[in-house]
């Protein structure tokens, strides 16, 4: 089930030397609850490309969202993105659930 996601959000830099994952601003992961090392879905909307990574903590209040690693290739600076985490429940947890969404542009922390 989606747990969380961070919806239409740019990338504000690349570093393609990184050894990899996604830095979001720490403000932005607690809003959605995404916590350190988590795995995400990373769809990017402008250019269809999708790929997933784990989450590392950027300073807070920073806006920070920055692709590390090889998937700087697939997500570079000024692409606009959908962060997604996702976890696994019973269908009757399934029943009652409610994913978390955070909407960056809109001022919705």
């Amino acid at each position: 089930m989606l747990k969380s996601k961070i919806h239409r959000v740019t990338v504000t830099e690349a570093d393609i030397d990184y050894i990899g994952s996604i830095t979001i601003d720490e403000a932005l992961m607690e809003a959605a609850g995404i916590i350190e090392n988590e795995r995400v879905e990373i769809y990017n909307i402008t250019n269809g490309e999708r790929i997933a990574t784990y989450a590392i903590r950027g300073e807070r209040g920073s806006g920070v969202i920055g692709m590390n690693g090889a998937a700087a290739l697939k997500v570079p600076k000024g692409s606009l993105i959908i962060i997604a985490s996702y976890a696994m429940m019973t269908p009757d947890e399934a029943a009652q659930w409610h994913p978390t969404v955070v909407f960056p542009h809109n001022n919705q922390l």
